[in-house]
């Protein structure tokens, strides 16, 4: 028997790579909408209750108003930046706690996470909840993602020479106010009781994505040495039986890399893999996520997410995602 699944906002960046990434399973039957249905709200209510699940890759205010029109018993997935802090709602990292991806599984209501927050608190919560970094430690995250992060404006910025605001920029930070979406999720999920300073860029590139965690090993309680700080980033993960999507490097194996750590690794997957370089001499760390943005970081996240609240495998569809 097929599950209904609905993507309410399909032609965007994210929805189109779900689609994508659902095309073609038997396990799936995705409902659509017309070009002439979109705007009609009745008729998004019917797919949106009659889905088994329905994937909301829509903005904050229009996910908030589709949210109400949701009956009871209709399960739903919001791709979008509204719900991730909100109470009753599920975080859908599954690899959070090792119980995670049963309350995901048993959840009507999962936010998945935004890009640049998974691969922090990927890296965040693990070590404040092994008690290296203290809860109110001043923390700083630097990041990099590839221009599909930015939806189809952004994609326009890099690729169209016709675009109004097309860039020849390499490389930029952006988000300066220092008011980036991200940074409540960052907090809250990465268990952190200050906020966060979060200094996001965008390369010439169109996938991947590197997230850093810098950090002054003289300044945590104890001193821990990096050996420290991969340990308990590898008991964590550990401690989720099949666990999908995220990965601790060997710290001999992220040794090797550190002339080059490439943030397109991972593009086409729906992994996330941790690295921590350091140095015992100097008494520092800098701990590294990388991951696709449009897979752990975007769509891949969803369908991991839509599998366990179907009950069907967690890794269907999500194998061979650039094939």
């Amino acid at each position: 028997m097929t599950a209904k699944v609905f993507i309410d906002g399909e032609a965007g960046t994210t929805g189109l790579q779900i689609s994508q990434r659902l095309s073609g399973r038997r396990d799936i039957d995705l409902l659509h909408l017309s070009d002439a249905e979109r705007k009609d709200s009745r008729r998004r209510a019917e797919l949106l209750n009659e889905a088994d699940v329905s994937i909301l890759c829509l903005p904050d205010a229009a996910a908030r108003e589709t949210v109400s029109m949701l009956e009871d018993g209709a399960r739903v997935i919001d791709a979008s930046t509204a719900h991730r802090t909100a109470p009753g709602w599920t975080y859908g990292f599954p690899e959070y706690e090792a119980t995670q991806a049963d309350e995901i599984a048993a959840s009507y209501r999962v936010s998945n996470p935004g890009c640049y927050a998974c691969g922090a608190i990927a890296m965040l919560h693990p070590l404040v909840k092994g008690d290296i970094l203290p809860v109110d430690h001043p923390v700083t995250i630097n990041a990099v993602s590839g221009y599909s992060g930015g939806g189809k404006k952004l994609i326009a910025r890099f690729e169209d020479p016709q675009a109004p605001d097309a860039t020849d920029s390499n490389y930029y930070l952006y988000g300066l106010d220092l008011e980036h979406k991200h940074v409540p999720e960052i907090q809250v999920h990465g268990s952190l009781k200050q906020r966060p300073l979060f200094v996001p860029s965008v390369g010439r590139f169109a996938q991947g994505m590197i997230v850093s965690l810098p950090l002054q090993l003289w300044s945590l309680p104890g001193n821990p040495k990096p050996s420290h700080i991969h340990a308990a980033l590898a008991e964590h993960y550990a401690a989720r039986k099949g666990a999908h999507g995220v990965t601790v490097s060997p710290l001999e194996d992220t040794a090797m890399l550190k002339e080059c750590l490439d943030a397109e690794t991972l593009n086409d997957t729906n992994g996330l893999t941790i690295h921590v370089f350091g140095s015992e001499l100097r008494e520092q760390a800098v701990i590294c996520a990388v991951l696709d943005n449009l897979g752990k970081g975007a769509a891949g996240q969803a369908v991991q997410n839509l599998n366990l609240m179907l009950g069907l495998p967690e890794s269907a569809g999500l194998e061979d995602i650039g094939s």
